[in-house]
């Protein structure tokens, strides 16, 4: 048996081939689809109420949500009422808006503690977010 010890490619002829190319790219893109719909954001559910004559804060704002069963979120972070205080007492300085996210079942007198809270403390920018 006698084989070809020099192969040469004719010219003109040379192909490069992309379906193994094209291939992976699809199998990426799939991957990529799956995987980032299944990333879930954690957070609270927070039923707003529903008011007409709503409009939009705009500026710095921090995130207070009270949630159904009157937990106290700061941005995102759970806090107990003289954590709140404190917390509130530090920024008060700061020229930054409030924005309480309050859950509709939550009592209208817990709302109005926090308010009160403050404006005691010297923020005066205090929101209640609504849905529209």
């Amino acid at each position: 048996m006698r084989f070809k010890r020099h192969v040469q490619l004719e010219h003109g002829l040379q192909q490069i081939d992309v379906v193994p190319l094209i291939n992976t790219v699809f199998l990426l893109f799939i991957f990529f689809v799956f995987t980032s719909s299944f990333v879930m954001r954690s957070g609270m559910k927070v039923n707003l109420s529903r008011i007409v004559t709503s409009d939009m804060a705009s500026g710095d704002t921090i995130d207070l949500t009270v949630s159904s069963d009157n937990a106290l979120y700061l941005n995102g972070i759970a806090l107990t009422g003289q954590e709140l205080e404190n917390t509130l007492r530090q920024i008060s300085g700061k020229s930054v808006s409030l924005l309480i996210k309050a859950d509709k079942s939550v009592p209208m007198g817990r709302v109005a503690d926090i308010w009160n809270m403050c404006r005691e403390l010297g923020i005066s920018q205090v929101n209640i977010a609504t849905s529209q």
